[in-house]
């Protein structure tokens, strides 16, 4: 146990012990990966500029506007005419164009059903849902005006019995200006919102910003780990580990030696990492960061304990960055790092299984829905698991009374 204390030490002290090493191996690591996060992880602003032009002079083609930049969805750009916003569109000023026709109020009262034109030039996800939210606001209006229409004419001829006043009142509305003046009123006091709903959050399912960000931080922590394996190349190429294994030290405490060296430098980087974005840019991981810090851990034993199988297969030094890029892009690929698995193909998700990143997802998701040790322990088992045959494995391979080629 003294010998593998003293190699993981040695190499703690090489990496991080001098000022230096803290900036390279521990500072600009955790202040990079942060910042990457976070601009990842969907604090910018997420709407959508949408171009608009209203030539209704009534007071419907203002309610749909104002309805549409309630939604806060959409950052709206006033255009003059619809020239400008054909114009505006095939420039690309925004994702999508919405133009109310003149007469839009007067053709609603009439009984029509005006279209709002919606321009585009190419279909997206934004010009799709504003056309739905438009469509469904224009229903509702062709609604409130055809109720309008009916209270100012139909019930003024079947009531001959009616008081005069009633009378009076009823074909006050039936002009185009009264029952234009009656919408506005009505359209104003539906655009309080005095009655509206509550969303509540129950947590049941993950953000969908937590799978990419903790896929990010995997690829880029995983990437780290060359950082140690480059160490040891260094060790087998300068005969320093010969040296060592010539002393009575056995090849399983040189390797675990390092493998314990590098975990713990990888911890103080998994630790530097969560606490710059936690506290200094802000950033909300939305899960217990203790529990996020033991899940980053166990997925950096994993890295480690592969580490240690390549540092083992390895024996010219200037392999060692072609393997590691051959084992760090398809492992992320397939576990989801840079896409859900589920749209995968059904042979490519079951391979996912063998691949740490996919275990790491699935308990930070399991930890963001406030899951239990109950459902916890198979992703931390698996992890575990991975950790210890990719130890034995590069322990088993090492062969320190070989130098580098």
């Amino acid at each position: 146990m003294h010998n593998i204390l003293t190699i993981a030490w040695n190499l703690i002290k090489r990496m991080i012990g001098r000022r230096k090493g803290v900036i390279a191996y521990i500072l600009m690591p955790g202040v990079i990966v942060s910042f990457i996060i976070w601009m990842t992880g969907g604090t910018v602003d997420h709407k959508t500029n949408v171009l608009y032009t209203n030539l209704d002079s009534g007071p419907a083609g203002a309610h749909v506007i104002a309805e549409l930049e309630k939604t806060g969805d959409y950052n709206l750009i006033e255009k003059k005419s619809e020239d400008e916003l054909r114009a505006g569109v095939l420039n690309e000023e925004g994702s999508a164009g919405l133009g109310i026709p003149a007469g839009y109020t007067a053709s609603l009262l009439a009984g029509q059903a005006p279209p709002i034109h919606i321009y585009e030039l190419k279909t997206s996800e934004a010009s799709i849902t504003l056309k739905m939210k438009a469509g469904e606001i224009g229903d509702r209006l062709r609604e409130l005006a055809l109720a309008v229409s009916a209270a100012g004419t139909g019930s003024a001829a079947g009531k001959a019995e009616a008081p005069v006043a009633a009378k009076t009142s009823e074909a006050a509305v039936s002009t185009a200006p009264a029952r234009e003046a009656r919408l506005s009123t009505i359209l104003q006091l539906a655009g309080q919102h005095l009655v509206g709903s509550e969303k509540t959050d129950y947590n049941l399912y993950p953000r969908e910003s937590l799978s990419v960000v903790t896929g990010f931080m995997l690829m880029f922590l995983m990437a780290m780990v060359t950082s140690s394996v480059s160490f040891v190349m260094d060790d087998r190429r300068q005969r320093t580990m010969m040296r060592i294994f010539s002393a009575p030290v056995r090849s399983y405490e040189i390797a675990l030696g390092n493998f314990l060296g590098s975990f713990t430098v990888g911890v103080i980087q998994v630790a530097a990492v969560l606490l710059v974005g936690r506290y200094v840019l802000n950033y909300n991981f939305e899960l217990p960061i203790n529990l996020y810090f033991l899940i980053l851990s166990a997925f950096m034993l994993v890295s480690m304990g592969l580490a240690s199988t390549v540092a083992g297969l390895i024996r010219n030094p200037n392999n060692a960055g072609m393997l590691n890029a051959l084992i760090l892009t398809p492992t992320c690929m397939l576990g989801g790092c840079f896409w859900p698995i589920s749209i995968m193909p059904d042979f490519m998700q079951k391979a996912a299984n063998f691949v740490p990143q996919k275990w790491a997802i699935q308990a930070a998701d399991l930890a963001a829905t406030g899951s239990g040790w109950s459902e916890l322990w198979l992703p931390f088992a698996v992890l575990g698991l991975m950790a210890a045959v990719l130890l034995a494995i590069g322990s088993a391979i090492l062969r320190p009374n070989e130098a580098a080629v």
